[in-house]
């Protein structure tokens, strides 16, 4: 392996280690460019709502989650992750839109460039490479059939699977928790 390889693995391994507090700096570059008006709320708010909803979705899919090191027991492919292989930052991405929405045109920009360098290019290879490892062919056909972000098709039967409610408030409550607090620094920022 080569020193390039390392170094990119090393800084894949940390942005994965530390993407919530790299969504908490996003969040406040997006709340620092915040002009909302009456009309961007109506435009963001749904994307916030619908972002949510997929996480929540998402989040009661899988048994494990919430951790700082990549992990994983079992290949989720039912629910939502039978449309994308990454409903969970699919469903951050649709809050981060929607809050850069609510929060104007720079914002929107800023978000949107940063989400997708960030995603893209370090903590989602991560975790690929980690589930490709672990999970080997059964991984390279899930990931054939499945759209990184967007799906790449109807899934047909493979939505049905098991979902555990319980998950939800052991970790989906922080989340939840950061977007209404956060949508609602956002629009107060239009009332200032």
């Amino acid at each position: 392996m080569s020193e390039k390889s390392t170094l990119i693995q090393r800084l894949q391994e940390k942005a994965f280690h530390l993407r919530g507090g790299v969504w908490t700096l996003l969040f406040f570059a997006i709340l620092l460019l915040a002009r909302p008006t009456a009309l961007s709320a109506l435009m963001g708010l749904p994307l916030v709502v619908l972002g949510q909803a997929f996480r929540f979705w998402a989040v009661g899919c899988i048994g494990r989650y919430r951790g700082e090191w990549v992990g994983a027991e079992a290949l989720a492919t039912w629910g939502p992750y039978a449309f994308v292989r990454n409903p969970l930052y699919t469903g951050n991405g649709f809050i981060g839109l929607g809050w850069g929405l609510m929060a104007g045109l720079w914002a929107t920009l800023a978000f949107v460039v940063i989400f997708v360098l960030l995603y893209t290019m370090l903590i989602v290879p991560h975790e690929e490479a980690f589930l490709l490892e672990k999970f080997g062919d059964e991984y390279r056909h899930y990931k054939e059939r499945t759209g990184r972000f967007f799906p790449k098709g109807w899934p047909g039967g493979r939505i049905k699977g098991s979902f555990d409610t319980r998950v939800l408030w052991r970790s989906e409550r922080y989340s939840l928790l950061t977007t209404v607090v956060g949508t609602f620094l956002i629009l107060a920022r239009g009332l200032m």
